[in-house]
């Protein structure tokens, strides 16, 4: 006799999976409202689905669905057919705000970055991507769409993270690793007029973190240093290093070697800080920064996101001294010592 098995207080339900394989869907529809400017257009006034596809050259049935999906997913509002923003869609998916993040659909749903999650069993197999370095590839173009995409997320981290960091009213020599669109490095040179900012980049990278820094009228102080992080001459005398969202890409004994390179340019006294999604070391809390796993797993041939754990045994074998960690945001600073 084959016995059915029972859960204590709970039903079986299979909705959990039929949602998570689609879940797929309500990526591309996010994108596709943001490339439709659905959200800024109800913030300025127009609220049915009729009026929304005449302004987004849409039709009505389109326009209606996914206005309608939107309101499933919690991105919007429904009454008596009138649409309205919820408060995060509204500080953070109508291009009026100054909050306005709906430019990083555009490298999160980037067709270079989603294909490496369509085979996702090889990756599992293989413990990292499947197709070459996944996204690291030297001057890949998918970090230009990074460096313009991003650049709002990486600015609320960098405005945290910069008050913390920066010696006022003392010179700063700084090198930012991985600079991308530039808004660490140029968040501190904002802040302290002595500071002199190196930025470090691949060559079609650097380009856009130079115009960024032109744009915060800190060009002046501003410097690319074109190339791989693992070979190019960092230089050496820097008071602070920064290392905003690299780690995760590689393997211990690869950051390793990146940091021991790093620790040979700060001069002694001088400080690393790094931003990173850290997990608790259960590995599935919080729920963002441990999944954030997930996207290492497909887009990298060795990364994962490490526990605090982790990356102070990195800096130790790098002859680094203490850590000390602190939240900023869905992610974690990290200073550590000389």
């Amino acid at each position: 006799m084959i016995m059915a098995t029972q859960t204590v207080g709970h039903e079986p339900n299979p909705l959990l999976i039929f949602d998570a394989l689609n879940g797929f869907q309500r990526a591309t529809a996010l994108k596709a409202a943001i490339e439709l400017e659905v959200f800024t257009l109800i913030g300025s006034g127009v609220v049915n689905a009729a009026e929304l596809a005449k302004r987004a050259k849409a039709s009505e049935k389109g326009m209606r669905i996914l206005c309608d999906y939107m309101t499933i997913e919690g991105f919007l509002t429904k009454n008596n057919g009138v649409y309205g923003l919820t408060p995060d869609s509204a500080i953070f998916l109508d291009k009026k705000s100054p909050g306005y993040l709906g430019s990083i659909a555009h490298f999160l749903v980037h067709p270079s970055h989603v294909v490496n999650y369509l085979d996702l069993t090889a990756a599992v197999r293989k413990g990292g991507a499947i197709h070459d370095q996944g996204n690291m590839g030297p001057e890949a173009p998918v970090w230009v769409e990074f460096a313009k995409s991003m650049a709002p997320f990486s600015a609320m981290g960098a405005a945290g993270m910069a008050p913390i960091v920066n010696l006022s009213g003392k010179p700063l020599k700084v090198l930012d690793i991985a600079a991308g669109p530039g808004a660490y490095g140029i968040e501190i040179a904002k802040l302290n007029p002595q500071a002199q900012i190196y930025g470090l980049d691949w060559k079609n990278v650097l380009e856009l973190s130079i115009e960024h820094a032109r744009q915060a009228g800190v060009a002046d102080r501003y410097h690319g240093i074109p190339g791989s992080a693992f070979d190019v001459d960092l230089g050496s005398g820097y008071d602070l290093i920064l290392l905003p969202n690299f780690l995760h890409h590689f393997d211990h004994a690869t950051n390793v070697k990146l940091l021991k390179r790093v620790r040979a340019a700060l001069q002694p006294g001088g400080r690393l800080a790094t931003v990173e999604f850290v997990p608790n070391d259960d590995r599935v809390s919080p729920p963002t920064a441990a999944a954030f796993s997930m996207m290492m797993l497909g887009s990298t041939e060795g990364g994962d996101a490490y526990t605090f754990k982790e990356l102070d045994a990195m800096f130790r074998d790098a002859g680094f001294g203490e850590s000390e960690a602190q939240p900023l945001g869905p992610e974690t600073l990290i200073i550590t010592k000389y």
